[in-house]
């Protein structure tokens, strides 16, 4: 198994917004080993990397490694990694992200050297990289089912392209306007008046409020 490489953060987070953050304080309680804590954060944004996931997946692998395998392993690597995850410094949901990040990123690296996988109907380009047990990726399927965000990527899939980056950086994956900014080769202060303007039309849809919410 390849270990999860996480980066350095690379802009601090004032720790009043860390303390503010349910995700964070669930995080938190997790370290302290208080019961259930990590399988809540998993519950709490296992849709949002799921969103992430499928359209990462279309974009960047052309659909043949699905969304349920990304999220199952950046899940699984998060859970290994945990005990090195410093909650004092940084929030959750970006270090899970990052974890997610570099299995994204190991995906492209493998799947051009592989042969196209056997599949049902509508599948047969798909290749599986990462093996886990079928009771570990029940919940994945599930949320393949999940009506809240299949609409949450019906809304995104309307979106110009640099508007889907934003949100995804911004509102899923957690980064700060300055990152985002950087990512997206823009101003910091264009990206943040970009933000306010999509936060606005995503604080009216449920769906989206549950997959952004922290």
């Amino acid at each position: 198994m390849i270990a999860a490489m996480v980066p350095p953060r690379e802009d601090p987070t004032p720790s009043d917004e860390l303390d503010q953050s349910l995700t964070q304080r669930l995080a938190k309680g997790a370290q302290r080993g208080e019961p259930g804590s990590f399988d809540e954060l998993y519950g709490r944004l296992a849709p949002a990397l799921f969103a992430w996931a499928s359209l990462r997946a279309r974009s960047a692998l052309g659909g043949r490694v699905a969304a349920e395998d990304l999220v199952q392993e950046a899940w699984y690597r998060a859970h290994r990694a945990f005990p090195q995850f410093d909650a004092a410094r940084v929030p959750f949901r970006r270090w899970l992200f990052r974890i997610a990040k570099n299995v994204l990123l190991e995906a492209i690296r493998k799947v051009p050297s592989l042969p196209l996988g056997p599949g049902a109907a509508g599948e047969s380009t798909r290749v599986r990289l990462f093996d886990r047990p079928d009771e570990a990726t029940s919940v994945t399927r599930r949320l393949a089912r999940d009506e809240a965000v299949r609409d949450f990527q019906s809304y995104l899939k309307e979106l110009p392209a640099e508007d889907q980056d934003l949100v995804l950086h911004l509102g899923i994956e957690g980064l700060t306007n300055a990152e985002a900014a950087r990512r997206l080769g823009i101003s910091t202060d264009a990206a943040t008046k970009r933000w306010q303007r999509l936060r606005a039309h995503l604080r009216a849809s449920r769906a989206a409020a549950r997959l952004l919410e922290d």
